[in-house]
């Protein structure tokens, strides 16, 4: 049996928003409320909290522990890394990586993925499920001992480019996640959380669906920012820079700038 798991990848330390897993919308921290939609998967066999081995991220553990999902600790610069400890430590084959800034994280997403890497007949080592409302891959925890083994950057913060553009001749078969429905398709939604602008965003959503005691579905989610437009212009303002940022520091890694 194929043992898959979903890592959740959080830590405190963040320039721009410190210590954002642990805001409180209500009487719960943000990283909670990833947490629950993270469990709503049908095909996860565990669920991981991949964080730092830092003094600060202790509370994190301590959130894993209440919510009852498992919690791995290692390197804070190197996620491949920390990664792949939680998968040795947990005997995990294939995982789908649910970011801590991605509070509306769909578990439908990562079952996609799951069934994907199963109709392969396991022969996948990478599903790349970037550019939708949330960066989702599929790895294979043998393409990513490779990975690991060959490379030499520490900072591994952004993880495509190693099973990409920086396969590093490991010969990793890789395809685009498919079928995507429509619903996951990127639109001008940015929902991820980064600065201030993000929180207020997550948090009159979350207010109106706890309020309202509605299913906060994903499909409920983009409805009810369809029928208010000035909820989505909280942060959308935000999207342009932080993305030219992102990339800007993805290539500067792919030209061998970051170690």
């Amino acid at each position: 049996m194929t043992m898959k798991a979903i890592f959740v990848s959080v830590r405190s330390g963040s320039t721009r928003l410190p210590q954002k897993a642990l805001m409180e919308i209500g009487s719960r921290t943000t990283i909670e409320y990833l947490i629950d939609r993270v469990k709503q998967s049908k095909h996860a066999s565990r669920i991981v909290m991949c964080t730092t081995e830092l003094p600060e991220d202790d509370r994190l553990c301590e959130i894993a522990e209440q919510n009852e999902i498992l919690f791995f600790r290692g390197s804070a610069p190197d996620k491949l890394k920390r990664w792949l400890g939680a998968a040795k430590k947990y005997d995990i084959d294939f995982f789908v990586n649910a970011d801590g800034d991605d509070l509306f994280f769909d578990a439908g997403l990562a079952d996609i993925c799951f069934e994907q890497y199963e109709n392969s007949e396991a022969t996948l080592d990478f599903i790349d499920g970037r550019g939708l409302y949330n960066d989702v891959y599929g790895i294979k925890t043998s393409a990513l001992q490779k990975v690991c083994d060959n490379k030499d950057d520490l900072d591994t913060e952004f993880v495509r480019p190693y099973f990409v553009e920086k396969a590093y001749g490991n010969n990793l078969i890789f395809k685009k996640i498919h079928p995507v429905p429509n619903k996951y398709e990127k639109r001008e939604i940015r929902m991820t959380l980064d600065y201030e602008e993000d929180f207020i965003f997550f948090k009159t959503i979350i207010n109106h669906f706890t309020t309202e005691r509605r299913d906060m579905s994903f499909e409920n989610i983009l409805s009810f920012l369809d029928e208010n437009p000035d909820i989505v212009r909280t942060n959308w303002h935000l999207e342009k820079a932080w993305k030219e940022n992102q990339d800007n520091m993805i290539n500067r890694m792919s030209e061998g700038h970051i170690v």
